[in-house]
């Protein structure tokens, strides 16, 4: 089982960081492979170049594809389970993330009609998790939930990913209330990939 955990957050000292860590201490445990894309730990360049955006904007599938997202590519090709961990920022990911969701899903690889290009493959398994300082009832009674589920599962993973879930770990203004709950529902993730990949 090959696991790839693309994370954006620039600091050790987060919650986020914390999950991350439960998160490979669960899927360590299980013997499974993980590679991880630490956005800002590797400077991910988040902003599309000129040259990118005329790839992308007319299309023009002669022009190349930096090796930065090739690379990324590459890790997305061996991957069974993606897992997208980030912190909630003005209702939405960090642009780091979203970045990478502009640079990284290129045309002719992750959309537009093409023979002569690798085009992306269908991942089996897409789970998206977030840290938010509000409550989950408090982000669904406002709309923010779904809004949220709404961007990143039926837009960004879309068509890309068999089987697709969002995970909200809201609360954190108060971590000592909602910590333990937290935790829990991430030991739990590797039961619910076990589901859908064997």
């Amino acid at each position: 089982m090959n696991i790839l955990i693309v994370y954006s957050h620039p600091s050790k000292k987060s919650y986020t960081f914390q999950v991350l860590e439960q998160l490979k201490s669960a899927i360590v445990k299980q013997n499974w492979n993980l590679e991880i894309s630490d956005l800002y730990a590797s400077n991910f360049q988040s902003d599309m170049s000129e040259k990118e955006y005329e790839r992308e904007g007319f299309a023009k599938l002669d022009l190349p594809i930096s090796e930065d997202v090739l690379a990324e590519h590459k890790k997305i090709e061996k991957a069974d389970c993606i897992i997208f961990l980030y912190p909630v920022w003005w209702s939405d990911c960090p642009a780091k993330l979203k970045g990478w969701f502009d640079r990284v899903y290129s045309v002719g690889y992750a959309y537009g009609q093409t023979d002569n290009f690798p085009k992306m493959k269908i991942i089996p398994f897409g789970l998206v998790i977030c840290t938010a300082g509000h409550p989950n009832d408090f982000l669904n009674e406002i709309g923010m939930a779904q809004s949220m589920e709404t961007i990143m599962l039926e837009d960004r993973l879309g068509k890309r990913f068999r089987n697709k879930e969002m995970l909200i770990l809201g609360g954190t203004l108060e971590l000592e209330k909602v910590m333990e709950n937290h935790f829990l529902q991430i030991e739990n993730i590797c039961t619910k990939i076990k589901q859908h990949l064997i």
